[in-house]
């Protein structure tokens, strides 16, 4: 899975439209305008419509449906993260007109509007996320049976949410928590590995050389 920019700085996505799981190096925010989007990513799941920002760390992934009326979404860089990672703004159509004069004045606009919301109501996929996101062992049987699942309903539902198998989702997050850590610290690389729960340096190479396209020493390089 290579990573991907955010796309053109105005997209406008036709009904029905699926973006298939994907990482992008940068982090960034996406404005919707127009229509609706529902994104199944690193931090939950969330139904955003008019007035709504998906906000993205670098390195992050997410997988996006939109909804049967289109979308019209304004994408923007983020040098700092936002303090949330969904939220509202309060004047859409003030970003909006600014960003025709002034993309970076716009998004200055986008960070000052911005306020933080939950993503809603959680089902057990969601809750599976946040631990399977949390450093240390998880046992998926262990798991399953505490809810009331079989581990393969366990397995299928999952991939249902979020668009990979529980085991899948914890790879990709060790991955990108090392990831963020060799781009952003001068930390050795096998101390990161070794902080990430990879069995060696070696192991963490060869995961982000597969999942992003880049080993470690070129993402830092890329910093």
């Amino acid at each position: 899975m290579p990573l991907v920019l955010p796309g053109q700085e105005v997209s406008l996505n036709e009904p029905g439209r699926t973006f298939e799981r994907h990482h992008h190096l940068c982090g960034y925010a996406a404005l919707v305008v127009e229509g609706t989007c529902e994104e199944a990513g690193d931090r939950g799941r969330f139904t955003a419509q008019a007035g709504d920002v998906l906000a993205h760390r670098p390195l992050d992934a997410h997988r996006d449906r939109i909804g049967a009326a289109g979308a019209l979404i304004i994408n923007f860089e983020l040098a700092e993260p936002l303090d949330g990672s969904f939220g509202r703004v309060s004047d859409v159509d003030e970003i909006v007109r600014a960003h025709e004069r002034d993309p970076h004045q716009a998004a200055a606009m986008l960070r000052a509007q911005f306020r933080p919301c939950s993503a809603g109501d959680r089902d057990w996929p969601d809750m599976l996320a946040e631990d399977l996101v949390r450093p240390g062992p998880i046992r998926l049987d262990g798991w399953a049976a505490n809810h009331g699942l079989s581990p393969n309903s366990l397995s299928r539902g999952f991939r249902l949410a979020y668009g990979i198998t529980p085991k899948r989702y914890r790879f990709e997050q060790m991955s990108s928590r090392a990831a963020r850590i060799v781009r952003s610290t001068p930390t050795p690389l096998s101390m990161v590995a070794a902080d990430a729960g990879f069995a060696d340096q070696a192991h963490m190479t060869r995961a982000m050389a597969a999942l992003f396209g880049l080993t470690p020493r070129r993402l830092r390089r890329l910093s």
